[in-house]
């Protein structure tokens, strides 16, 4: 079943659509594999088994009759349990919500769907999305398939995992910080976090509007492309809808050609803080793209090293709000309610038991944002500054095509290593930040193995609102690239997990 495992979702759409394989064959080998090996990786906090295996059944009954399938029918895909799917347990990795099945889908699943894609089952996520390992998830830790000492990142952890333990070929996730990205660069995957707008945010649990955002995880770029394409596009559900047509990711994916093309190289970005392997694969990939015909080019942004400190005013202040809905009256967890208790001590009594440290410090930390006397110094500055930093890359955008950063800092670190140092965990998300105060697009892609400590390193690239294709271009070259230098692709290198 190996062969089925680590073909690419491409070849897997081409094989069922030939008959050389059944969509059935595909989904019973990955439902297999996740039984064989999720206990050890916990990247799935729901698996929807007998719904799996009714798709992939109907879409080999309509390639039987001769219907057209799409470029990913019968594709298995795994979904962050922050999307609503109908029937199935939405947790967003919280007992707040533990056993509330919602009686919808989100615009993105219904797009799955519409696409004849398999959904394997939901996968876990630090708690409402907060977190860059994984660690706040109320159901545990996912674990990273490199080492299942290390975390596969935050806080789509569980979506990267799936992907690099060869549970699934594509999965769902979220970007509000840096989730799709940081822990692709960790799992040695492909994370693209669209352009603000660009895939609908209906039907999924927000933690904050203003940056939260679905996309594509895989383990290529086409791969990743072809996902890109069946969740984007304007949706009349979503006020913050982009109403234009998806770039051509798929064929800019395809394409990879990035001669002519200016790559800038952000000065505030250089410096103290990456570890020594991140550096020099981050360099190396610098090279092998100006081999490729790219042109290099330093540029500024001054106002990115106020980013970390903007994300967390801003964002604490919409999960302040966002999660004031939690209120024990309408749905999900009520704690005390006896009888003899009043209101409001239901409330505290659910939001104490209910929430983990994490969701607290930033709904106590947005609420003093929001506060009376305090907002115009917190939250209204911070939002200056966002402008500020949005303003960096339109004019750096002027002088080059995309800009390049490493994706995150360090490797993977081990399970605990922070979890009680919320300032070094945060840091984890220093690069990927200013791309969603932004709104511009932004994807990391494998840059190869740390020496240090053998293992994944990621390259960050930004593109301007829209011109995602421009990302794929770049990711696609470098694959190319790296598959030239090292006489294979990076997957190769991705550690079969043994059952």
């Amino acid at each position: 079943m190996s062969e089925i495992l680590t073909a690419t979702a491409a070849e897997l759409a081409r094989r069922i659509a030939t008959g050389e394989q059944s969509a059935e064959e595909v989904t019973r080998a990955h439902l297999d594999r996740i039984e064989a090996v999720d206990p050890k990786v916990n990247a799935f906090l729901a698996v929807d088994s007998e719904r799996a295996l009714a798709t992939a059944r109907q879409v080999d009954a309509k390639r039987s009759a001769g219907e057209e399938l799409g470029p990913l029918a019968g594709v298995p895909i795994a979904v962050k349990d922050l999307l609503c799917y109908q029937g199935l347990p939405t947790t967003a990795g919280s007992r707040m919500l533990e056993g509330w099945v919602p009686p919808y889908n989100a615009t993105v699943v219904d797009r799955l769907i519409a696409a004849d894609m398999v959904i394997l089952g939901k996968t876990n996520l630090d708690e409402f999305a907060m977190g860059s390992s994984t660690e706040t998830s109320a159901y545990g830790p996912s674990r990273n398939p490199w080492d299942l000492d290390r975390i596969p990142g935050g806080s789509g952890g569980g979506s990267s995992a799936a992907v690099a333990s060869f549970e699934a070929p594509l999965a769902i996730g979220t970007d509000t910080g840096g989730s799709i990205r940081q822990p692709a660069s960790v799992t040695g995957t492909v994370g693209v976090k669209p352009t603000y707008g660009g895939s609908s945010r209906y039907g999924i649990i927000a933690m904050a509007s203003s940056l939260d955002q679905p996309g594509p995880c895989a383990r290529t770029t086409e791969d990743a492309a072809l996902l890109h394409a069946v969740i984007a596009g304007h949706d009349p559900m979503d006020a913050t809808s982009i109403q234009a047509p998806v770039p051509p990711v798929v064929e800019a994916a395809r394409s990879g050609d990035v001669a002519g093309m200016k790559i800038g190289i952000v000065r505030e970005f250089a410096g103290d803080g990456y570890a020594p392997g991140v550096e020099q694969r981050f360099q190396e990939s610098l090279t092998l793209l100006e081999n490729a015909g790219a042109e290099l080019v330093e540029v500024s942004c001054p106002h990115f090293v106020h980013a970390l400190a903007t994300y967390y005013l801003i964002m604490p202040a919409e999960v302040s709000s966002n999660l004031a809905r939690y209120d024990a009256m309408r749905y999900g967890l009520r704690v005390g309610d006896d009888g003899e208790r009043s209101t409001e001590e239901v409330m505290r009594l659910t939001r104490g038991r209910g929430f983990g440290s994490e969701v607290k410090r930033r709904i106590i930390i947005g609420t003093h944002a929001l506060s009376s006397g305090y907002y115009d110094a917190y939250y209204g500055s911070a939002q200056k500054v966002r402008t500020l930093i949005r303003q960096d890359f339109d004019q750096a955008f002027t002088s080059v095509d995309v800009l390049v950063s490493p994706s995150t800092p360090t490797t993977a670190f081990r399970i605990g290593e922070r979890i009680d140092d919320p300032m070094s965990m945060y840091r984890a998300d220093l690069c990927t930040i200013p791309a969603n105060l932004a709104g511009n697009a932004a994807g990391s892609f494998p840059a190869g193995l740390a020496p240090e400590d053998g293992l994944p390193v990621g390259l960050q690239v930004m593109a301007p609102p829209m011109a995602d294709d421009r990302i794929y271009r770049v990711g696609a070259a470098l694959e190319r690239a790296q598959a030239s230098a090292w006489g294979a692709p990076f997957t190769s290198q991705i550690p079969f997990l043994e059952a």
